[in-house]
């Protein structure tokens, strides 16, 4: 590791010389890319710098123990104590920071939510989980475009999906895929029983049109009139679209824009993303050693949290975590949540790695 360490250092020092060249930002992607990179490489360099601080404070400390002054030798043993300390969490950190980082972190996101079983109730869930994701999302200062969405006449959402637009949104949000079930008295149900209901959510990362290319000619685009739980926001003219890709045959609508032209575009933000997904998830089956821990598969069938409204809990089953704090996560209180989850994913990872 330390090996590794020294060859980065290197190469952020290449970095930063080359940063300082009078000519180079006639070249604005080299610059851009030489930024990211010092970016990404200066977190490692500083904490391998501070580690090698620490070593030579236990060098120093190991000499004085040879020091006939009692005091001094006191001294250095705790000197020597404290060196060793730092170093043990120094190497836990820089273990962390050398791990493959995500190609998609700093990318946008596609959320789609979809009630599931429960009818009414799971569609009045599904809104719920919109409403903790726009605050979460707006206590992060990204910004919300909702892209399709088909409401129930009692203010539940049948399915809908919404673009999250700031730096590091997919990093944040990547371990909500798969069934979130919620468990409580439903609105419905004047008999106060307790009702299990669910829905099922999709996080992608949105994919520019560098990542994914689609031909043209396998697409097939109809129009129509969007539906909705009827009122002024539904559409007299045929400006929803449904775009069906020909040779994966996935389909994706988009209906909350008056205008077809702009349905269209975020129907094709959307189908590029599902498209760069599938791509992924390929190439990760091919690299069946390098593939995401289970925290991250995002596998849309696995059931990966409960909401407990009488007891006021919610447990994520993928690291066996239950956080009695109901209400604040419904507001949008999840950072302790995806913090766990994150520290869950990176554990999974050095692992794989020490394996």
């Amino acid at each position: 590791m330390l090996n590794k360490l020294a060859a980065v250092e290197t190469r952020l020092l290449e970095v930063e010389d080359a940063l300082q060249q009078g000519d180079l930002y006639s070249d604005p992607k080299r610059a851009a890319d030489l930024l990211r990179e010092q970016k990404e490489l200066a977190p490692v360099v500083e904490a391998y710098r501070r580690y090698k601080a620490a070593e030579a404070d236990l060098a120093t400390a190991q000499e004085l123990l040879r020091d006939e002054d009692p005091d001094i030798r006191d001294m250095a043993f705790m000197e020597v104590d404290d060196a060793k300390t730092r170093m043990s969490e120094l190497e836990e950190e820089l273990k962390i920071l050398l791990l493959p980082k995500d190609a998609n972190d700093e990318k946008n996101v596609i959320i789609e939510i979809r009630g599931g079983v429960g009818g009414e109730e799971a569609a009045l869930f599904a809104a719920d989980l919109y409403r903790m994701y726009s605050m979460y999302a707006e206590s992060k200062r990204f910004s919300i475009e909702v892209m399709n969405v088909n409401e129930t006449e009692l203010g539940g959402i049948k399915e809908i999906s919404f673009l999250v637009e700031g730096k590091g949104a997919w990093a944040r949000f990547k371990y909500e895929s798969g069934g979130h079930r919620v468990q409580r008295v439903p609105v419905t149900d004047s008999s106060g029983r307790i009702q299990t209901s669910a829905a099922t959510v999709a996080v992608l990362p949105e994919a520019e049109e560098v990542d994914i290319e689609i031909n043209p000619a396998d697409l097939q685009i109809d129009t129509y009139r969007s539906g909705g739980a009827g009122g002024q926001h539904v559409n007299k003219t045929e400006s929803a679209i449904r775009i069906t890709h020909i040779p994966t045959g996935v389909v994706v609508e988009c209906q909350d824009e008056r205008s077809q032209h702009k349905n269209k575009d975020r129907a094709m933000k959307i189908l590029r993303s599902k498209l760069y997904e599938a791509e992924q998830q390929r190439q990760e089956a091919e690299r069946a050693s390098e593939r995401r821990s289970q925290v991250g598969s995002g596998d849309r069938s696995e059931r990966i949290r409960t909401y407990n409204y009488p007891q006021g809990r919610v447990s994520d089953h993928r690291i066996n975590l239950t956080l009695h704090r109901l209400e604040n996560i419904m507001n949008g209180d999840l950072d302790e949540l995806i913090d766990a989850l994150t520290a869950a994913d990176q554990a999974e990872k050095l692992k794989g790695q020490a394996e």
